[in-house]
């Protein structure tokens, strides 16, 4: 990527990203609705146009029910695709949410959800918008928990979940550098509160970051 973290994302990058994906017959991209996601599906919408042949795609939302703003920001998603023509669907979680543990039971329904439409639609693979950011994130989590050397290796760039392969093509990418491509862009995302709220592991680790890299300890070099 650019040395610059600031700097949009080049349709050269984007290639160089999405290379791996080009013989893929079908492609399902997950976007919630924020900055991580829709950049993913406004690069790939990019990359996939520059192609003469390439895989289908499909985005596809998952509204957890556990926010009331969800249903609006998914028909926002929707809106996005329509005007990059691409087809949108929106998958709901259904049913009683559990007291605790809840952002591991949403995250293992949002897969489960995911791969039911890849199958749907003939799809390889599902896209998610994972970034160097959140491999930090996951990095810090499983060190304070106590992971052994495997754990320390935190996300794979491609892993397999349901007979279906998760590629996570932005993993190498700062957040920042996305949010520059959509600023360049002139395209706009949602905002997801719980994203910092520190009731939360994630969040929490999240807002330390900053205050690490203040001291010398910038987890993002450390993936």
């Amino acid at each position: 990527m650019s040395d610059d973290d600031n700097s949009p994302i080049s349709a050269r990058e984007a290639r160089r990203l999405f290379a791996g994906l080009k013989a893929a017959p079908a492609l399902v991209l997950a976007v919630s609705g924020g900055p991580d996601s829709v950049a993913l599906m406004w690069l790939v919408a990019r990359w996939r146009r520059s192609l003469v042949r390439g895989p289908q795609l499909t985005v596809v939302t998952v509204d957890h029910g556990l926010r009331p703003e969800a249903a609006r920001e998914a028909r926002e998603v929707k809106r996005l695709a329509t005007e990059l023509g691409l087809p949108h669907r929106t998958l709901r979680w259904r049913g009683a949410k559990p007291k605790t543990g809840l952002p591991a039971a949403a995250r293992e329904a949002r897969y489960r959800l995911l791969a039911q439409a890849a199958r749907a639609v003939g799809a390889s693979h599902v896209l998610t918008a994972h970034t160097r950011d959140d491999q930090a994130e996951t990095l810090l989590m499983r060190i304070l928990r106590g992971s052994g050397l495997a754990g320390l290796s935190a996300m794979a760039s491609v892993s397999e979940r349901d007979g279906i392969v998760l590629a996570r093509p932005l993993l190498d990418v700062p957040k920042a550098q996305l949010i520059a491509t959509l600023k360049r862009a002139k395209v706009g995302f949602a905002d997801d509160p719980t994203n910092r709220d520190t009731a939360f592991t994630r969040p929490r680790l999240r807002a330390l970051l900053p205050q690490l890299a203040a001291e010398g300890g910038d987890a993002r070099t450390l993936v």
